[in-house]
Parts: C-alpha cells; sequence; structure tokens
C-alpha cells in the first residue's frame, strides 16, 4: 500500500496582512521558528513590519500601519 505524502515542511509559515487603510496582502512569508512560542503570532507582526519598512525604502512607497495578521489557510 502507497504511503501518503506528507506536506513539506519548508521552514515558513504564511500569513494574510490586513492594513488599516483596508488593503490586504497574502501569503506573507515568515520563519517558522519566529512564531509558536510564548509570544504566539506577534513575531511574526514585527518581522512584517520590518519587510513592509525594507520594501518602503526600495520603492518609495510606504506602507500604511498593520491592522491585524492571521494564518493563511492551507
Amino acid at each position: 500500500m502507497a504511503r501518503k505524502k506528507q506536506p513539506a515542511d519548508n521552514g515558513f509559515i504564511l500569513f494574510d496582512v490586513f492594513y488599516q487603510d483596508g488593503a490586504r496582502t497574502s501569503n506573507r512569508k515568515v520563519p517558522s521558528n519566529l512564531v509558536g512560542g510564548l509570544d504566539g503570532d506577534e513575531p511574526a507582526r514585527a518581522f512584517i513590519e520590518e519587510q513592509d519598512r525594507k520594501i518602503a525604502e526600495m520603492s518609495g512607497n510606504p506602507r500604511g500601519p498593520i491592522k491585524s495578521i492571521t494564518r493563511s489557510p492551507l
């Protein structure tokens, strides 16, 4: 009998990000070693905010403040 394939653990957790201006980005990658501890998903928010700052520096288009983050459905 064939075995079921296990989902690959690529070391990332995907998040959907909702901004205060109504914008949304999907499937933002956050290293899995940052989330799941005592702080839950809060370190993911800081990681995504840092990504947004770097993107804003390179593009010159700042992103609005984050309203909420949720894990992307599989």
